[in-house]
């Protein structure tokens, strides 16, 4: 991270524990709702979806950042590079849109109730998340060409710590319109709809709030809400506080605008658990079960080795005794 390599060591260790953060956080939500048969609905669903993409996010960017901090690895081939570019970007863009589906998921409960059941099948949410990887795919594929024809005339050090479009595309030594403007565009048109539409789907989602005759009602309805919506304000304001400073925030110190970009793949990783785990009380209550009837199989199984053994011990010593 250029300006701050003596800090590098110190640097890696709130990284790390981040990323060990979201690492448990997201497996383990994975595991609850996985595990659960009750937790198989829609919204649930979405959520696991979310921890997926969290997951490939954040392992797509951290350990090479590692690495770096740690002085373990600093080069990489220009296909790692696109590799890493490739899956960091095509993650974000499946995250926001999964994100915007549980928006419309939340309009739809809370607005339209009685529709819900059949609106939101299981055929439906598994098309919505192939949709959010093929989003994905289509967005980012062109990248690929778009730097691959560019030629680099030997131009090799990048100041970030992960390969992202932008940052490839400022080593080449050529024009760089295309990549500049298919880059705002493609932001503008995937995330960037994807918060205006969220941000619709709430204004709708108040307005029937607070059409509600009953206070216990409104409240049950803003909490429903209030998880979706922190995670993602966390989400996306540092990523497109990061875009922007990128392209035009020319007087932010070089140093600040890298550790933007790093939070904004490790941050909502870490997180978005730990928001929803505090939110949603029936995850709380699920993941509880599980590790008591986890710690009752565990003692379980000691029982009935000890049992085993002493048995076994039992018939040692009658043979002794009848010898």
């Amino acid at each position: 991270m250029v300006g701050l390599e003596d800090l590098h060591s110190w640097i890696s260790i709130p990284f790390c524990l981040m990323y060990i953060t979201a690492l448990l956080g997201n497996f383990t939500l994975l595991f609850v709702i996985v595990v659960e048969r009750s937790l198989h609905t829609p919204m649930y669903l979405f959520l696991a979806m979310l921890a997926v993409a969290d997951l490939v996010l954040s392992s797509s960017t951290v350990p090479k950042a590692l690495s770096i901090f740690w002085s373990l690895s600093k080069e990489m081939t220009f296909h790692a590079c696109l590799t890493q570019m490739f899956f960091t970007h095509l993650s974000f863009i499946a995250e926001s849109t999964i994100l915007l589906a549980m928006a419309i998921d939340r309009y739809v409960a809370i607005c339209n109730p009685l529709r819900y059941a059949t609106v939101f099948t299981h055929s439906v949410v598994a098309r919505i998340g192939l949709a959010a990887i093929a989003r994905s795919f289509c967005v980012m594929f062109p990248t690929i060409f778009l730097l691959r024809r560019l030629p680099f005339c030997g131009h090799s050090v990048m100041p970030h710590t992960y390969c992202e479009h932008m940052g490839i595309a400022r080593l080449a030594c050529a024009d760089i319109s295309v990549n500049i403007w298919y880059g705002f565009a493609t932001t503008l048109l995937s995330p960037g709809v994807d918060i205006v539409l969220i941000g619709v789907s709430y204004v709708l989602i108040l307005q029937a709030v607070f059409r509600l005759s009953s206070k216990a009602a409104q409240l049950k309805a803003v909490g429903t809400c209030s998880s979706h919506v922190c995670v993602i304000l966390i989400f996306y304001t540092p990523a497109f506080f990061s875009f922007f400073t990128h392209r035009f925030g020319h007087k932010v110190p070089h140093h600040v605008h890298i550790l933007l970009a790093n939070l904004y793949v490790i941050l909502p990783p870490m997180l978005n658990p730990i928001v929803y785990t505090m939110k949603n009380k029936l995850i709380r209550e699920k993941d509880v079960t599980l590790r008591m009837a986890q710690a009752i199989s565990v003692d379980d199984t000691k029982m009935r080795l000890w049992l085993k053994c002493q048995k076994e011990n039992g018939y040692s010593k009658a043979t002794v005794v009848t010898e």
